[in-house]
């Protein structure tokens, strides 16, 4: 025995020293806070009995019998214990004896194809909607809510440089972002250092691509170099990487500017960050959701051209809901989340965040690309060609999520529009599917990736302090079963089966904001957008854990989005529809911008 706990020392000194390069830092020790003289405890044996077996039998919905669980309790007993839950015990112990920083994936690594499928090869191609391209107007609000291809159109002629356009935006920032809080950090030097940099090459006739001067929010959670990444929580507000995440580098390949860190919920989950609440700018009494909360809100209130947001279950799409911005959450894989905070290994994802669809594009044609340093990583080109006709595309609607209760006028104008846009229609049924009994899967990974923040008592500085907040979920789940989370990986299986089968009927999918729809689409790594549909009258909404729904209070009028998905991939067919659709929409109000009111600081 004392051999194997020699042997167990010195396994723990080498993984150690191996995964110290993984990325990442220990926020404190691992100490489990429960100890048996806690007046809890008082009257129990310590030991692991019978009585045990059947008290925990009742958190996983099991029921042994007495011979069942003496049989479970038997075997070799080893030394200090009882049989094999001393022996589990001291392996638990072991597991988290050793350090795995946030950045070690697991082994197994999610892969959202199904075998035996063909997925089409796409060549790397982007061609933008032929339209012609205005002149730089004298009004620097409307220079700052252009589209990114307006931007690059002035740049290139000369009418704009990069110097000018971050001035302009950091500006905005220094006027509004004291209200709206949608910047943890900002970078101006480094931010004018880039322009200035990018106004050279372009002078010296070298342009990167459409992105080349254009000014971005980056999301706190992904690695800046020297730069302050603190994933929105407070046991995390002091950390500063030594290097950039895939994103920060393929951005500054492409000569895009960083004006710095935008908010997110503490460890991706809502608006509430460890410096406040992110606010929405068409109506800062409320939140602007989660968990991108300050890369949508930034990008609606023109305090950027465009940003950088990631989703777990939807921390893209739910923000640019509440804020009126086109999201788009690519297929699982895509964008590499390397140097990015892991929440749950298989289901983050990387997409942009911009104020116009095609926007998203030029983006994504940027950030796509496999990465050998993301385990989930996929190698798949992206084609989008925004002078395809639409008459070639189908685009399937579900007549029951149209007479929803919770359909709105602006959800069903959209569809008029679309029926008008000249795509081919096609009338589905979307299949019933159990998405919330296998959000345990989340649960899982999420408190695997910060069990270090539970078992030390980091997690009590976070700042929401509620039943539906990270703590409590990191807390709660370490009581899933194994066998059961392997049983909701299977289902999982069975549902990316059906939900191939559903979107191969059509190019896209067309429905109003669906919580069923955007849970099952991330759990099986379909891709997404949502643009903004229109707009509604309502009071202000909660921000969880701060503020009560204003259910009586004056109502302002916030945007109303609506979705569009597609087959793993089809990023191309759901920008060239939306873009139809925003236009076709834009047309309606007989307006192309609609500035957020907001108070200057």
């Amino acid at each position: 025995m004392k051999q194997d706990r020699t042997n167990l020392i010195q396994r723990r000194q080498l993984l150690t020293a191996l995964m110290a390069t993984a990325g990442g830092a220990a926020v404190a020790s691992c100490t489990p806070r429960a100890e048996p003289g806690d007046p809890l405890w008082a009257g129990f044996d310590e030991r692991i009995t019978e009585r045990t077996l059947a008290e925990a039998e009742k958190l996983l919905g099991l029921q042994f019998t007495e011979a069942e669980r003496r049989l479970m309790l038997g075997g070799e007993a080893v030394e200090g214990g009882d049989g094999f839950f001393a022996q589990r015990s001291e392996q638990v112990s072991e597991w988290r004896s050793i350090e795995k920083p946030n950045g070690l994936a697991p082994a197994l690594a999610f892969d959202p194809r199904l075998p035996g499928i063909d997925y089409p090869a796409q060549a790397d191609s982007l061609t933008l909607f032929d339209e012609p391209m205005a002149d730089r107007p004298a009004s620097e609000d409307e220079v700052a809510f252009a589209s990114l291809k307006q931007q690059a159109h002035w740049m290139d002629s000369g009418q704009l440089t990069s110097t000018e356009l971050t001035r302009l935006y950091l500006d905005r920032i220094a006027r509004y972002d004291a209200q709206l809080q949608s910047f943890i950090t900002v970078t101006p030097e480094l931010a004018l250092h880039q322009a200035a940099e990018a106004d050279r090459e372009r002078q010296a006739g070298r342009v990167r691509g459409p992105l080349h001067g254009i000014p971005y929010g980056l999301k706190d959670l992904a690695d800046t170099a020297g730069i302050p990444t603190t994933w929105g929580a407070e046991p995390y507000r002091e950390r500063v990487p030594n290097t950039d995440a895939a994103v920060t580098r393929l951005m500054r390949e492409a000569g895009a500017v960083l004006l710095g860190k935008t908010a997110l919920g503490a460890l991706a989950w809502g608006e509430v960050w460890f410096g406040g609440e992110t606010r929405n700018p068409w109506n800062p009494a409320e939140g602007s959701s989660g968990s991108s909360a300050g890369s949508a809100a930034a990008t609606a209130a023109g305090l950027c051209a465009f940003s950088i947001g990631t989703e777990t279950w939807g921390s893209i799409v739910s923000p640019s809901e509440r804020c009126g911005t086109a999201g788009l959450r690519p297929t699982f894989g895509r964008v590499s989340r390397a140097g990015a905070m892991a929440l749950c290994w298989s289901l983050d994802k990387i997409g942009p965040i911009c104020r116009y669809v095609e926007d998203t594009a030029l983006v994504l044609a940027e950030l796509n690309g496999h990465d050998p340093a993301d385990a989930g990583s996929l190698a798949h080109g992206f084609a989008y060609d925004g002078n395809r006709p639409l008459s070639r595309l189908s685009v399937g609607y579900d007549p029951r999520m149209l007479e929803a209760d919770e359909t709105t006028a602006a959800d069903r104008a959209a569809f008029e529009a679309l029926k008008a846009s000249g795509v081919n229609l096609v009338e589905l049924e979307f299949p019933e599917l159990p998405w919330d009994i296998i959000y345990p899967i989340l649960e899982a990974e999420s408190s695997a990736a910060f069990e270090s923040l539970t078992l030390s008592g980091a997690d009590d500085d976070l700042r929401r302090q509620i039943f539906d907040a990270w703590p409590n979920y990191f807390r709660i789940s370490h009581f899933t079963g194994a066998v059961n989370l392997v049983q909701c990986d299977r289902i999982r299986r069975g549902i990316m089966e059906l939900l191939h089968t559903f979107f191969a009927q059509t190019d896209v999918f067309f429905a109003p904001w669906s919580e069923e729809m955007n849970a099952l689409t991330n759990l099986t790594g379909h891709p997404t957008l949502v643009l903004r549909a229109g707009f509604e009258e309502r009071p202000a909404r909660a921000i969880k854990g701060i503020t009560e729904e204003d259910t009586k209070g004056p109502k302002h009028a916030v945007p109303d989005s609506i979705h569009l998905w597609s087959s793993l991939f089809q990023e191309g067919k759901l920008i060239t529809v939306g873009r139809a659709l925003e236009e076709k929409k834009e047309e309606k109000k007989g307006v192309r911008l609609t500035f957020p009111s907001l108070r200057k600081s």
